[in-house]
Formats: structure tokens, C-alpha cells, sequence
């Protein structure tokens, strides 16, 4: 058999093929059935089937994690009976295992980091479901939230089985929590309902007795007090809360309509009376200035009758025709007095008397001034001179009440 060679192998003149290695020559297997080209191609083939698999390792080892592969390749490299450069594959193979550390660093940093944010991310969903355990009051939006932490944790990343069971212990307790608390509420808002219904229940019996009360004043009254204790009883279910409030304003506005019936009429009423006094105090005015105090007093004694009669009138015109009806009885009442003095004899007596009195007491002053003056005594004369005006002052009105009884 003739030989054959290239730069990593050749096949003896016995059919024995030897791969070149940097540790010399190693024999790889035996040949014999054809050509040494034969031969050498074969374990050539058998090379090129072990750096296919090198090369498709280099290409995955980026993101898997394949040491056990490289250690077998290792070892079929350095046992390979094939004819190629095994010691450049070793080379290769060997590099690989460096990358490979590296890509472990990296990995398990990038584990660590994830872990880290896995962390940081169900930390923020348990405290923020913790604080809505602990605060929340507004009952539907915080329930929605809780369902939305619920999904954000189970579309979280996961983080170490340690971390992990204790934050989802939190959360659950926090869950928990929330529902108690939002039980607990309800349940006394029930309750609260419930006395709120009673009590409005009352207060709706209480104003329909009183819807046919005819009692003006004192059940307008008694609805506003009604009132005032439906605001502070409360609000009961919304249900109840509707139904009770038709009663009780049914009630309430049938008791106000028919008041404001009757006041209304009433009002008209008072109004005529008002017009019919309008008239019987025009009819007085006429009456004034009195000249007959006799006749007067008779057409007065009637209006006055018949002003009875006519009944009450409303507030606002009361003291207009009140006072106008008192004017007119004065001036009548005056002129009577007038009369009488004017016709008593005694009356007439003694207003003469007191004018001739006080007549004498002015002449007797008037001789008091003009001896001072004679005596030059001026502190008499001012004194005499006081008493006597004031004694003309008093005789003026004197005479004035002596005509009035003269006539």
C-alpha cells in the first residue's frame, strides 16, 4: 500500500493513520480496505464532524450554560481518531471554558439583579395593600385596588422562595386585613341604617296624625320640629330612605296646602274688612272740624257700631285705621269739652274771677314799678317789672279761656 499525508495526518505504508499533534504523532486507527487517500479522507471526515460540533458550541454558548458539553468535547478531542488540527480544537474548546465562567458571572448577576427587582417590586404591591388595609375608606375604589396589587403580583417576576413566602405572607395578611376591616363598616352602616329607620318610621307616623290638624300655629310648629329631627336621624337604606320621605312630605304638604287654603281665605276676608273700614274712616274725616259736638258724637257713636261689625283686618293696615278712627274720636271728644266748659256756669264764674284777679295784680305792680322809679331803687323795679309781665302772660291766657266759655 503506498502512503499518504497532509499537514495534521498520514496513513503508513500498513494502513496505520497517524493525527500530528504539538505532543508529536498519535495514531488514530488502522486502514485497509482501500486507498491510503481513502483513509486519510475518512479520518479527515471524522475531524471535520468534531469541529462541526465546536463550532455550533461556540455559537450557543452565549446563553446556555454548557459545561458538561465542553468537558465531553475536551475529552473526545484529546481521544479523537480523526486527522485535522485537534490541538487548535483544544485551544478553542478551552477559550469556550473561560467564556463559559464569564457567562456564569453574568448570569448569575443578572439572576441576582432580577431577584433584587422581583424584590423591589413586590415590596412596593404588599406596602401600598398594606396601607390600603390600614387607611382605606373609600370601599369600592380600594376593593378594585387590591384585585389590581393581586394581578401585578402574579405577573411580578419571581424572586428567592424565601423573600417570596414572606412578602406573600404580608399581602395575604393585608388582604385580609382590608376585607375585616370593609365587613366591619358595612356591618355598622347596616346597623346605622337600620336605627336611621326606625326613627324616620316614627317621624313619618307622627306627621301623617298630624296632616289633618286644623290647629294653625302650633302643628306648623310641630312639622318644623318634625323636620329638624328627620336631618339629624340620619339616612336609612336607600330604599326605606324613599319610600319613608313620600310619607312624610306627603303628610307635611297636606297639612301647608290645606293651612294655605284657609289663611288665604282668610286673608281675602280680612282684606274686605280692611276696605269696608277704608270707607267708614273717610266717612269719620268728614266729621272733622266739629261744629256740632252733639251731632258729631251721634254719626260717630254709629260709625263706631258698624266698625265693629266689619270684624278684623290684616296686620299691615291695622294701625293706619286704628289711629285714624282715635284721631277723629279726639277731635270730637275735644270739642265736647269745649262745649261743656263754655256752657257751666261755675266754669264761667271762675275764669271771670281769675281774670279780674290777676288784672288787680297788675295794677297793683304797675304802681310798685313807677314808685321805684320815683325812688330810684333799681333792684325793685327789675323785680316789680318780672312779676308784672309774667302776671300779663297769665292774663292772656285767662282771657282766652273766658272767651272760649263765653262763646
Amino acid at each position: 500500500m503506498s502512503t499518504a499525508s497532509d499537514a495534521w495526518g498520514r496513513v503508513a505504508d500498513d494502513g496505520t493513520v497517524y493525527v500530528r499533534t504539538a505532543e508529536g504523532e498519535r495514531v488514530v486507527g488502522s486502514w485497509q480496505a482501500g486507498s491510503p487517500d481513502e483513509a486519510l479522507a475518512f479520518f479527515q471526515r471524522k475531524f471535520a464532524a468534531l469541529e462541526t460540533e465546536v463550532s455550533l458550541l461556540e455559537q450557543r454558548i452565549a446563553t446556555t450554560d454548557l459545561s458538561p458539553t465542553i468537558t465531553r468535547l475536551l475529552a473526545a478531542v484529546a481521544d479523537a481518531n480523526a486527522v485535522g488540527d485537534l490541538d487548535g480544537l483544544r485551544s478553542r474548546l478551552q477559550a469556550l471554558t473561560g467564556l463559559l465562567d464569564h457567562r456564569r458571572e453574568e448570569h448569575k448577576a443578572a439572576r441576582e439583579q432580577a431577584r433584587t427587582l422581583a424584590h423591589e417590586a413586590k415590596e412596593r404591591i404588599v406596602a401600598e395593600a398594606e396601607r390600603i388595609a390600614a387607611e382605606a375608606t373609600h370601599w369600592k375604589i380600594s376593593g378594585e385596588r387590591m384585585r389590581q396589587l393581586l394581578e401585578e403580583w402574579k405577573a411580578a417576576p419571581r424572586g428567592d422562595r424565601a423573600t417570596e413566602t414572606a412578602l406573600w405572607k404580608r399581602l395575604s395578611a393585608a388582604r385580609n386585613a382590608f376585607t375585616k376591616r370593609r365587613k366591619a363598616y358595612f356591618a355598622g352602616l347596616e346597623e346605622e341604617r337600620e336605627g336611621a329607620r326606625v326613627r324616620k318610621e316614627k317621624l313619618a307616623t307622627e306627621a301623617e296624625a298630624l296632616a289633618s290638624s286644623t290647629d294653625w300655629g302650633p302643628t306648623a310648629s310641630a312639622f318644623r320640629e318634625l323636620m329638624r329631627s328627620w336631618k339629624e336621624a340620619g339616612r336609612a337604606d336607600r330604599t326605606a330612605e324613599e319610600e319613608l320621605w313620600t310619607r312624610f312630605k306627603t303628610a307635611q304638604d297636606s297639612f301647608f296646602q290645606a293651612r294655605s287654603q284657609v289663611l288665604h281665605a282668610k286673608d281675602s276676608e280680612l282684606r274686605e274688612h280692611a276696605s269696608e273700614k277704608t270707607r267708614l274712616l273717610a266717612e269719620a274725616e268728614r266729621l272733622v272740624p266739629v261744629t256740632d259736638p252733639r251731632a258729631a258724637r251721634s254719626a260717630l257713636r254709629g260709625i263706631q257700631e258698624r266698625w265693629e261689625r266689619a270684624g278684623a283686618v290684616p296686620r299691615d293696615s291695622h294701625e293706619r285705621l286704628e289711629g285714624g278712627l282715635r284721631r277723629v274720636e279726639e277731635a270730637v271728644r275735644r270739642a265736647e269739652d269745649s262745649q261743656w266748659r263754655r256752657s257751666n256756669p261755675e266754669a264761667l264764674s271762675r275764669a271771670r274771677g281769675t281774670v279780674e284777679q290777676i288784672r288787680s295784680a297788675i295794677s297793683q305792680l304797675e304802681g310798685q314799678v313807677s314808685r321805684a322809679q320815683a325812688s330810684g331803687d333799681a333792684g325793685a323795679q327789675q323785680q316789680a317789672e318780672e312779676a308784672l309781665a309774667a302776671r300779663r302772660s297769665w292774663l292772656a291766657e285767662a282771657e282766652r279761656t273766658l272767651a272760649e266759655l263765653s262763646g
